[in-house]
């Protein structure tokens, strides 16, 4: 059998495209190398349409949110789980100059429908330190990002489109047809590696700013409410048995997978300017993020090599971005588009000709 793709990578990015193309009729096979720590297990799941320390309003969130939770929502009714939770985001003011700067920031920003109040302050709470007020943004929620990984991943078992391995370059090779890789042989192979894609031979000159993210898992004396998500330097983000994940660091200087003391502290200093009640910390994780130097994905296909394409570089936005960008990408596949030069990776195409 000769594949349409073969897909390298079945995280976040490549399980909803691998998912995304065998909707359009296309014949897929995902060769991956599960790691319980990778970026997409240790992540929250959380899709904010405002971002940033300035809280502006996410590039294409007009698009992408809706566009997401829609795929989320039918995948949910599919295979009759939960998944995605809608959940306001309670961006919590750290005082009051950080309000009125707010105020004053948020007066020519189009927010749309994004945000649902703003509050000047907030009933005392013997649990939430909330006096200050806060952003209380709509249309954001989180999605059980491990629960659909392991959905996904039973999808391509029971189609037999999975193979359990560490992708070896030595064994690709490109013929005048499309590619061979071991026995398997297809059209075409996408690369959906995450942050190893920083050592792919045909990608390694794409400017990728990778950044490792810890997070912790904690257990409150009290119970906190779960109707929302907390934000205010962090985030805290309801799990189903009851606990919280708590995040992220963001660290450039030491990119690896190992939890830091450092990073634990600063963590849990971050916790304390939320929460007034004690906690307990029942896990800790880190993942490397496949972030990208202008802050938009790496989609495309490769400058000399037609066969082999790319589809990464979402950072902390991969549950908000993949599920348009995978169907956007479809369609540039099928011919049928364009594909958006924000993301194209020829954009960097200097850069290409500079390393070879």
């Amino acid at each position: 059998m000769i594949y349409d793709f073969i897909l390298v990578g079945h995280g976040l990015a490549g399980s909803i495209l691998a998912q995304t193309l065998v909707a359009h009729n296309f014949t897929v096979l995902v060769i991956d190398e599960p790691k319980a720590n990778s970026a997409s297990n240790v992540a929250a799941g959380l899709m904010n349409p405002l971002a940033g320390k300035r809280f502006a309003k996410s590039w294409l969130a007009d698009v992408l949110v809706p566009f997401a939770t829609n795929f989320y929502q039918a995948l949910e009714q599919d295979r009759q789980i939960k998944l995605f939770h809608a959940k306001p985001i309670l961006k919590l003011f750290s005082s009051v100059e950080e309000q009125n700067n707010w105020m004053g920031k948020s007066a020519g920003q189009p927010y749309g429908d994004f945000i649902k109040a703003v509050y000047t302050s907030l009933p005392s709470s013997k649990i939430i330190k909330q006096e200050q007020g806060g952003i209380l943004i709509d249309k954001g929620g989180y999605v059980h990002v491990s629960l659909l990984l392991e959905n996904l991943q039973q999808i391509r078992i029971e189609q037999k489109e999975l193979v359990t391995d560490r992708f070896d370059f030595n064994y690709l090779t490109l013929t005048d047809s499309g590619v061979q890789y071991k026995e398997w042989q297809a059209q075409n192979i996408i690369f959906c590696e995450g942050f190893q894609a920083a050592l792919n031979p045909y990608f390694s000159w794409l400017p990728f700013s990778l950044n490792k993210g810890e997070v912790l898992i904690i257990k409150t004396t009290e119970q906190l409410a779960t109707e929302q998500v907390y934000n205010k330097g962090v985030y805290v983000v309801p799990q189903p048995d009851g606990a919280f994940k708590v995040g992220a660091t963001y660290n450039w200087r030491t990119v690896d997978e190992m939890p830091t003391e450092a990073g634990k502290e600063e963590l849990f200093n971050k916790i304390k300017d939320i929460l007034k009640v004690p906690f307990t910390v029942v896990d800790h994780k880190a993942g490397i993020r496949p972030a990208v130097r202008d802050r938009r994905p790496l989609i495309g296909i490769h400058p000399k090599h037609e066969r082999i394409k790319i589809f990464n570089g979402m950072g902390s936005k991969g549950v908000m971005m993949a599920p348009y960008l995978a169907h956007h990408f479809v369609q540039v596949l099928k011919g049928a588009e364009e594909l958006l030069p924000e993301i194209n990776i020829l954009r960097y195409i200097t850069l290409y000709r500079e390393h070879y």
